[in-house]
């Protein structure tokens, strides 16, 4: 337990320096944030759009269009949709695929250069490892996780829309009362949330991987770690976010 407060408040403090040294100029970390937004997209486009359409297609429209069509309430399949897509399927798809596939590769990648000691030489060369390899990573997997849940909203509702063709039904009813429930509040708390996911995963894993220590069998284990850790928070944050979310605005309760 209090190696773990130690490693909770060594994350604290990586976050901290890494807004810090962020935002002071010179910001010359943009090279680096484009090669890796463009290699964490590379890498994990194909499994956000798959997770998110299956997800979409399988629990949530086939279970859920069959109990509404007892009732012959297919119509209300929309709102449905409205609280189980833009509320939390689309920003948890976003985190596990960023958490599973980006993370980690970042996490092995910092792991590696702090095993081969390339971190201790960029400070003997006068290089700030931290906004050197540390921020851009953290920019780059926010961006990501933000772009990733408009994406996931989109295969999202394509799946939903399949459901709909499925059950032989108009798809008018469906978005009607989808776009009735839907809300520029809850997109914006999706967008926030997904970008909640982005910070913590690109945070647990640069720790993880700069401060690994030994061989190539320390940085496997940190990668676990950090997979671990990060699904964990992942959790966390979202009963807290959407419990707050919902205590302070009861509108978004109201089914219409």
């Amino acid at each position: 337990m209090p190696s773990f407060v130690a490693e909770i408040g060594g994350m604290c403090h990586l976050a901290a320096i890494a807004f810090v040294r962020g935002v002071r100029p010179p910001m010359s970390y943009g090279p680096e944030l484009a090669s890796q937004f463009r290699f964490a997209l590379r890498i994990s486009w194909f499994t956000l759009i798959l997770t998110s359409f299956a997800l979409a297609f399988g629990p949530a429209g086939i279970q859920a269009s069959s109990f509404l069509a007892l009732f012959g309430a297919l119509d209300r399949l929309g709102a449905a949709y409205e609280l189980i897509e833009v509320r939390e399927f689309a920003p948890l798809v976003t985190a596990i695929v960023v958490a599973g596939v980006a993370g980690t590769a970042i996490c092995a990648d910092l792991g590696a250069r702090q095993v081969r000691e390339e971190t201790a030489a960029l400070r003997v060369l006068g290089v700030d490892p931290v906004k050197g390899l540390v921020v851009p990573r953290l920019v780059a997997l926010v961006a990501l996780a933000v772009f990733y849940d408009i994406l996931a909203l989109v295969s999202g509702m394509v799946g939903a829309m399949l459901v709909v063709a499925e059950n032989h039904a108009p798809l008018g009813p469906f978005f009607a009362t989808f776009f009735a429930n839907a809300t520029p509040l809850e997109l914006g708390a999706s967008f926030l949330k997904a970008g909640l996911y982005g910070t913590v995963i690109a945070v647990v894993c640069c720790y993880k991987g700069m401060n690994v220590s030994g061989g190539a069998e320390s940085v496997g284990r940190a990668v676990n770690q950090a997979v671990v850790i990060a699904f964990l928070a992942i959790g966390a944050i979202d009963y807290t976010f959407t419990q707050l979310l919902l205590a302070t605005h009861p509108i978004l309760s109201e089914t219409r």
